[in-house]
């Protein structure tokens, strides 16, 4: 009896192992869509907003709790003015409430850097630019598979 029941166990065992081997090209496409990842936040809204933020010196990235801060970048066509940027990304989705972008801004006046207000056209166009970059990554990958 208890041979029986061991053989029973192994068997049910080895059909569902060889059941999980089954592949389905729609759930591939599906994780490429959304929570492919080896870090804690969505991967293609990571580095679309390196990407985006390339030409501005990073002061802290952490991959797991989904912050980029930026240093100080002054732009060389305007020295009296200098920006810095925070993209938080909020959830493993590609979904635009998965990001967030605070920017702070100054302007020199005498020889001191005075806070000015950030225009919101400004930070919305950053994130616009940011999902749209992720987007197209998200269709490359999907295209190569």
């Amino acid at each position: 009896m208890n041979r029986l029941l061991r053989t029973a166990i192994l068997g049910s065992l080895a059909l569902s192992i060889t059941a999980c081997g089954h592949k389905n090209k729609g759930v591939e496409a599906d994780l490429a869509a959304s929570k492919v990842t080896t870090i804690g936040v969505n991967s293609y809204l990571w580095r679309a907003s390196l990407d985006t933020l390339s030409f501005m010196p990073l002061l802290q990235t952490d991959s797991n709790g989904g912050v980029i801060v930026t240093d100080w970048y002054v732009n060389p066509n305007v020295q009296t003015e200098r920006m810095k940027v925070t993209v938080t990304i909020l959830d493993q989705d590609l979904r635009a409430d998965a990001l967030r972008v605070a920017a702070l801004r100054e302007v020199n006046r005498s020889g001191a850097w005075v806070a000015a207000p950030v225009q919101a056209a400004t930070v919305q166009k950053l994130e616009d630019i940011i999902l749209t970059r992720a987007r197209d990554l998200r269709r490359a990958a999907v295209a190569t598979k």
